[in-house]
């Protein structure tokens, strides 16, 4: 495949999910409601993904507590370090490892059901029954993702904290109390609310990309594994992309 051919499977992509955001913008605000469907994806989404997420950040805070201290008493400012951990956190490193780890299970899980309901044509009997898919399947699954991102970003901030903590007193002895008396005495409200409601941004990627990649998929079975790659790859690049930006528009607006 050269340049040529590359560009214009790109301009299609991007232009074949224009389309699926319009009819999706254009169905979504419009009654009835899939409220049960909606609490239900919102369970599957949200609740089934709190133990992944609070690993995630509890592995992720131990581990900033274990290579900031070798760095922090290298310099003779092992006091900074729980603020250091806690910063860094809330900051960047809980958002993105929530939306990247995320992006894996639920882009993945939702690109393999929609993709196994478009090849076994379960979305086309739905519209034949009436029942809009856009609805129904995509805009209650990208919903509960926009809701359920920054609610996971606290829980893996919690546990991260936790876990620094935890990590920091095997080598030298810190209350609880302490520990989080240092961490927070330069964050302000302002340095947690936006990198948390930023994922608000991320799970909105997600539902979009593993809906749509979800929802075109062709092949049989193989073309429903090429849509659960292509879903998370995508998702998570986008993802990455997206924290750029948001960190600079961040940088300009907020500081």
């Amino acid at each position: 495949m050269d340049v040529k051919d590359i560009i214009n499977s790109l301009l299609v992509w991007f232009g074949e999910l224009g389309r699926f955001v319009a009819r999706l913008s254009h169905t979504a605000f419009t009654r009835p409601f899939e409220g049960r469907e909606l609490i239900r994806q919102l369970d599957e989404i949200g609740s089934k993904s709190f133990a992944l997420v609070a690993l995630a950040g509890a592995a992720t805070g131990a581990v900033l507590a274990m290579q900031t201290r070798a760095s922090m008493s290298r310099f003779g400012a092992k006091s900074l370090l729980p603020a250091v951990i806690i910063f860094s956190l809330v900051k960047e490193t809980g958002p993105v490892i929530t939306g990247l780890v995320l992006s894996g299970r639920i882009g993945a899980g939702i690109g393999a059901e929609l993709g196994s309901m478009k090849v076994t044509e379960q979305i086309d009997a739905m519209t034949a029954s009436a029942v809009d898919p856009y609805k129904f399947l995509a805009a209650t699954r990208i919903l509960a993702c926009i809701v359920a991102l920054p609610l996971l970003t606290v829980t893996a901030d919690f546990f991260g904290i936790i876990s620094g903590w935890v990590a920091s007193t095997l080598s030298e002895p810190i209350s609880l109390h302490l520990f989080i008396e240092r961490g927070m005495k330069n964050v302000s409200f302002d340095d947690f609310l936006f990198p948390t409601f930023k994922t608000a941004i991320f799970g909105l990627i997600i539902g979009v990309i593993a809906c749509f990649q979800g929802m075109r998929t062709e092949g049989g079975t193989a073309g429903v594994g090429r849509a659960v790659t292509r879903a998370v790859v995508v998702s998570s690049l986008f993802i990455i992309l997206a924290d750029v930006l948001l960190v600079r528009v961040m940088v300009i607006f907020f500081s």
